[in-house]
């Protein structure tokens, strides 16, 4: 019997899954095994099918139970394999059933993921995986239809899996690694302070960094998550951020996977993320700014609402108040967005609700007060200390800037990361040692209030200094996007600092797009004239869309915005995730996709639904 069937303790079995409490020994994947005993027969992961001939979409589901089991039977697959404690392991499957069984079998083998945005382009991903030189491989086959292309990147790694159909390629697959045993997994004895993943940075200012996050980590980060939000288990989350939906297993959560591009949030279609909401029943949704503003306006113009949700949380870059302001109008009176505040490191560090912001800090903001995040959440200390570019290697008090000025914002807590892998430049620039703690430097500038409120004003690498002072980019955008014609905005500087020249970049409404650029310029610069922070503003320039960053879709590459402006050429560019030098690869992806469809041809033991889910994760 395996152990998420018995409703009463079994003696050692039992042990294994729920071991002793330590003050070092701890596994991530504990709280998968707890859930699997107290809510066995609870949805924990859905994953969408297609649609039948009236358009309805069909879902396959796992259980608690269910993904306790195969996340069992696939950690024998991968110890068996030689996929054990300590080995780094690329994981580049698409959100899906596999996923999480994956994700959560690599955690019980004590293996450590290595997880890169694909969108990042590959050149950015071969840089992070020559940093983490990891020993195997975890894909779709597109991903191994990458790796065969260029070799040189993966030339460490000595163990490959394919999540999927293996074509002319070797290695293991996935259905072939799952045993006929049901017996339970002996979890690895991992460490509280021991690596368990190493997640990449978007690298939107810069190189992608490797942070290393502990199974210490992971756990206080799903602690304060429960406590700040309230979460209880039951409820079902639509978690857009793939990432952010492994933390719904280890809360009890269901996850109800949406049918979207995860790369590109701001392009999604508005129905495929409401459908599900209404379908199911979902109760908490993660949305990066771009996906809740384009589902936002188009539920308020369809009349539609989602009275099951009870708080929208949205991050990864500054939420506007009439973006919040337009979902608000799809929920019930009772239910809240949340705008957290965090990075990579450290994630949440502040947060703030929808209520505060429309009805106290929305003024403040659009007089460039900058955008307040909110206070601290329990057991997380925030400090502004004074602008520095380069190292700070020792805490000391006096780099501690007043309430009401801007400084750097750093963070520590439990939840916060203490090192990058094997990059000591990167820990220079953003740790600074306190005895036997560290502080996080964000590279974000913000001041406080006096009711210990946070306001951001920017990046720090993306302030403009010019022999009069120095300007903060949101802040200043903020006097920009109050105008109706303005869409968003961008301040860069062209030159070097301290002699730097101020231009704001405008992406205009489909209404400024049909305005006359002179007169709209005119107006602008008025509109500069008019206020402390933007007076200096001499130049306008218009560009129809922004770059954003591959993960969010929501913040914007000043960097090369000012490299456009100034008619440089461009380069530090986003490349268009899995290029590759010939087209044929798409047609390559057409066949792998259409394939699939009629089984695996080498024999591989198919689990009972998996082939028809694997048609929608090539």
């Amino acid at each position: 019997m395996h152990p998420s069937d018995s409703p009463t303790p079994v003696k050692k079995k039992a042990d294994r899954d729920n071991p002793a409490p330590s003050a070092n020994r701890l596994n991530i994947a504990d709280r998968l095994q707890t859930m699997a005993r107290k809510i066995p027969y609870q949805r924990a992961v859905v994953a969408p099918l297609e649609r039948d001939r009236l358009g309805r979409p069909g879902y396959l589901h796992l259980t608690f139970r269910q993904l306790a089991r195969e996340s069992d039977q696939v950690a024998h697959g991968l110890q068996k394999l030689g996929i054990t404690q300590g080995t780094r392991t690329v994981l580049m499957v698409r959100p899906s059933l596999d996923f999480f069984i994956l994700t959560f079998a690599l955690f019980k083998v004590g293996a450590v993921p290595v997880v890169v945005d694909p969108g990042m382009g590959l050149s950015r991903m071969a840089a992070c995986f020559r940093q983490t030189r990891p020993e195997a491989f975890i894909g779709i086959p597109l991903a191994h239809v990458v790796r065969k292309l260029y070799p040189g990147f993966f030339k460490d790694v000595r163990i490959w899996v394919t999540a999927g159909r293996r074509w002319f390629w070797g290695g293991a697959t996935l259905d072939g690694l799952r045993p006929e045993t049901r017996e339970p997994f002996e979890m690895a004895q991992t460490k509280r302070y021991e690596m368990a993943a190493i997640l990449f940075t978007t690298g939107s200012t810069g190189p992608a960094k490797g942070v290393v996050y502990t199974h210490g980590i992971f756990d206080a980060q799903i602690n304060r998550i429960q406590e700040q939000f309230r979460i209880a288990p039951g409820e079902i989350d639509l978690p857009t951020f793939p990432l952010f939906a492994l933390f719904d297993p280890a809360l009890g959560m269901t996850a109800v996977i949406p049918d979207m591009d995860p790369t590109q949030p701001g392009k999604v279609n508005p129905h495929r993320i409401i459908e599900p909401i209404i379908n199911h029943g979902v109760t908490n949704m993660f949305a990066s700014p771009a996906l809740l503003k384009r589902v936002g306006a188009y539920g308020k113009a369809q009349g539609i609402k989602l009275p099951s949700l009870k708080r929208v949380v949205s991050a990864g870059a500054p939420v506007s108040p009439d973006n919040i302001e337009q979902f608000t109008a799809l929920l019930n009176s009772r239910a809240r967005i949340h705008t957290p505040y965090g990075a990579s490191e450290a994630m949440p560090v502040t947060t703030i609700s929808s209520r505060e912001i429309l009805s106290e800090t929305r003024a403040m903001s659009a007089e460039g007060m900058g955008v307040c995040v909110g206070r601290p959440i329990q057991g997380i200390d925030v400090e502004l200390i004074r602008v520095e570019d380069g190292p700070i290697l020792t805490w000391q008090d006096d780099l501690k800037v007043a309430d009401g000025q801007v400084g750097e914002i750093v963070v520590r807590g439990d939840l916060v990361t203490r090192h990058y892998f094997e990059n000591p430049d990167a820990m220079s620039l953003h740790k600074i040692r306190d005895q036997n703690r560290f502080w996080h430097r964000m590279g974000d500038l913000g001041w406080r209030d006096q009711q210990g409120r946070i306001w951001f004003c920017g990046r720090k690498s993306q302030r403009v200094v010019t022999p009069r002072g120095t300007l903060f980019t949101i802040p200043c955008e903020s006097i920009f996007n109050a105008h109706p014609k303005v869409a968003r905005s961008a301040l860069v500087g062209l030159g070097e600092p301290p002699h730097q020249e101020p231009v704001i970049c405008i992406e205009r409404t489909p209404k400024g797009r049909k305005a006359d650029p002179e007169h709209l310029t005119d107006d602008l610069l008025w509109l500069a004239a008019g206020h402390k922070l933007t007076k200096e503003i001499q130049k306008i320039r218009f560009k129809d869309e922004f770059p954003v960053d591959i993960r969010h879709n929501a913040k914007i590459f000043r960097e090369q915005l000012a490299q456009w402006a100034a008619g440089e050429p461009q380069t530090f560019r986003e490349e268009p995730g899995w290029t590759v030098p010939f087209k044929s690869l798409m047609n390559l992806k057409a066949l792998l996709k259409k394939t699939d469809r009629k089984g695996a041809p080498d024999g591989t033991h198919q689990q009972e639904g998996s082939d028809t889910h694997r048609k929608h994760v090539q």
